[in-house]
């Protein structure tokens, strides 16, 4: 009797209803500097009893990757204990401290139901490890700001000067053109305009009466022969 009632219980235990539970969204990823502390957090709600397990999920090539659990031994990696809210959420929190590049990986809860064997994982986060760019001139923030305003200083003269420059130049430019202005009209100021109008209608004359004249009118005109 002993031994069927136990293979009774074992059948009905693997035929159990599967517990409803329903995964909140993770943290996509994580990237957190060498040395410093990594906390990650898997969420989900079920009225449901479920061991909650850390797994790592490391990628080998372009294609495989392996799953393994996270090694609770070590003394970098602490979980800390279950919690729920009052909306019903049940959280599991991972923390890993001095980490280092060979921590990277998808980092994710796997959730089990022990009386239906039920398994599912939730989507988890991606842990990412730099190592931080060493610092070639290490000097402090006020310092830094005393160099940009400098900076900024200097890239206001090198705009101001040659505009400056530009302005004075053009000033020059106008005060010669007036200055020019002036010596024509001082010029014109001395000239009679009717002796002007006359040079120029004696020109225009002669330019009618063509480059050849009569020599025997020229003769007429200009010799005066005197009387007896």
């Amino acid at each position: 009797m002993g031994f069927c009632s136990s293979s009774l219980s074992s059948s009905a235990a693997a035929h159990a209803k599967p517990p409803t539970v329903t995964l909140h969204s993770d943290l996509i990823s994580l990237r957190i500097a060498v040395s410093q502390t990594a906390s990650l957090q898997c969420c989900y709600s079920s009225e449901a009893d479920l061991n909650v397990n850390w797994t790592l999920t490391v990628m080998i090539t372009h294609n495989d990757s392996v799953v393994m659990n996270v090694n609770q031994t070590d003394k970098r990696m602490h979980v800390v204990p279950e919690s729920e809210n009052n909306q019903g959420v049940k959280c599991s929190s991972l923390q890993i401290q001095n980490v280092s590049v060979k921590d990277r990986g998808l980092y994710r809860c796997a959730l089990h139901h022990t009386s239906s064997s039920f398994s599912v994982h939730t989507p988890g986060t991606f842990l990412q490890v730099f190592e931080p760019m060493e610092k070639v001139l290490d000097i402090s923030e006020s310092w830094k700001n005393s160099i940009i305003t400098a900076e900024g200083v200097l890239l206001l003269l090198c705009v101001l000067i040659p505009g400056t420059m530009l302005i004075f130049k053009s000033k020059g430019l106008h005060e010669l053109e007036r200055r020019k202005g002036k010596e024509e009209e001082n010029i014109y100021e001395g000239l009679n305009l009717d002796d002007c109008n006359s040079t120029y209608h004696q020109i225009q004359r002669s330019q009618v009466q063509g480059p050849y004249h009569d020599v025997s009118n020229a003769v007429e005109e200009d010799i005066e022969f005197e009387k007896p």
